[in-house]
């Protein structure tokens, strides 16, 4: 109970005078303890000990046996564009607590030098290369480590910024129940809606996502990863 109060101090200290999620937390005066008593605490037990071993298991998996990729698409990124191979960026996590998610760089650097941007498939920020990353999914792969960090699930509602969250919640409030649960690579919202280009279509993506709160399983998990990784063949992404 003490170290929920904590983690939810540290977010209101965090973004106090920065941003306006405080604004959204005090406005529905949502703690952490009553969003994981509303939400996470009616998920079983047992389906949650079921779905981090395996979040935890597929992520070694994948780093291990993806090692000649992620050298590969490391390589890639280097030659083709002046910069780091890695990008990372703060996201909210459960409860509303920030944490930093990692991405292979597919766009030019300091890309946001006038602030928080949508992207778009005509974005001149992308990189040649990095549009071919973010086609397939490529750019994601280093989202595995903050999944064995525990920042993150392999399925889940996608992690967005305090700066859209604020302006998703004043359209649409039932936003904060996503925080109930860790965000997750990839997403219902994400193989059912596709990647989101403005604040309206993050909305629309979320009562996407929102479906995925009726039925956390690890059969809809694995239905959630098939899919994604039909959209990184046929290179569907954006």
């Amino acid at each position: 109970m003490a170290g929920s109060n904590q983690n939810q101090e540290y977010v209101l200290t965090e973004y106090r005078g920065q941003s306006s999620l405080p604004t959204f937390i005090e406005m529905y005066r949502v703690s952490s303890d009553t969003v994981r008593e509303a939400i996470f605490d009616g998920i079983e037990i047992t389906t949650r000990f079921v779905k981090r071993s395996f979040d935890i298991a597929f992520s070694s998996v994948v780093m291990l046996l993806g090692l000649p990729i992620f050298l590969t698409v490391m390589l890639i990124t280097k030659l083709t564009s002046p910069g780091p191979v890695f990008y990372k960026q703060e996201r909210i996590g459960r409860n509303g607590i920030p944490f930093y998610i990692y991405k292979f760089r597919s766009m030019i650097v300091k890309s946001e030098v006038n602030g928080p941007q949508t992207t778009s498939d005509d974005d001149p920020r992308i990189t040649p290369w990095g549009n071919i990353m973010r086609k397939t999914h490529l750019d994601e792969l280093p989202q595995f480590w903050n999944v064995l960090k525990g920042d993150m699930a392999i399925v889940g509602p996608r992690p967005e910024r305090a700066f859209f969250i604020r302006q998703i919640t004043e359209k649409a409030p039932a936003y904060w129940k996503l925080l109930a649960l860790k965000p997750g690579i990839t997403s219902i919202g994400q193989v059912d809606y596709g990647y989101a280009e403005s604040v309206d279509q993050m909305v629309e993506r979320m009562r996407v996502d929102l479906r995925y709160l009726e039925d956390v399983s690890i059969l809809t998990d694995l239905e959630i990863i098939f899919k994604t990784v039909g959209t990184m063949i046929g290179g569907k992404g954006k």
